[in-house]
């Protein structure tokens, strides 16, 4: 299925649907990660991944290496969850692979849920192959995270091509603080 060994990842999948949970473990174990942790929404999956900052053993596992995420739960929903692991002050990690999974596909959604810092944007219904393909996208093609007054996420930017004015986001003494946090 993937030129990877996923089998050292953790994944941690938030959905409140069962059906839908039970849906994509059995994709994420197809595709050879077995270490899935579950939270029925993002007010789970954010008290889960503060545990695994302050009491890993607790919490029963090192560390969570991706998360995937539904749009709309209840109480706190995947956009919530989102903005708290790139801009919360407790955040473990900032930098973790977010990808959203909805059945909402409209570009509008899809814009939002880019500018809001997701890493990759699923559609439902999906197939194991589809699920694979981001995977390896995220690691085939890491992008560079950029930082902003608005911003925090990976570059929205995904073609490297000319464009016809200078280069914007390049920090300078007049910069409006544009900066590039990390470049892989």
């Amino acid at each position: 299925m993937s030129q990877y060994d996923f089998d050292r990842l953790t994944c941690l999948v938030v959905e409140d649907s069962t059906f839908m949970r039970s849906l994509i473990v059995s994709c994420l174990t197809a595709i050879g990660i077995h270490r899935v942790k579950i939270a029925e929404d993002g007010g789970d999956a954010i008290d889960l991944l503060r545990l695994t900052k302050t009491d890993p053993m607790k919490a029963g596992i090192q560390g969570v290496d991706l998360v995937i995420s539904n749009w709309q739960m209840s109480p706190v929903d995947g956009l919530m969850l989102l903005r708290w692991i790139r801009r919360g002050a407790d955040t473990p990690d900032r930098f973790l692979p977010v990808v959203f999974i909805s059945a909402f596909s409209e570009p509008e959604r899809v814009r939002e849920a880019r500018d809001l810092g997701a890493t990759e944007f699923l559609t439902k219904p999906f197939s194991v192959h589809a699920l694979a393909q981001k995977l390896t996208a995220i690691i085939d093609r890491p992008r560079q995270f950029v930082h902003t007054r608005d911003y925090f996420g990976p570059d929205r930017r995904r073609q490297t091509r000319a464009i016809g004015f200078p280069e914007r986001r390049l920090l300078t003494e007049k910069s409006e603080g544009v900066e590039v946090v990390y470049d892989g």
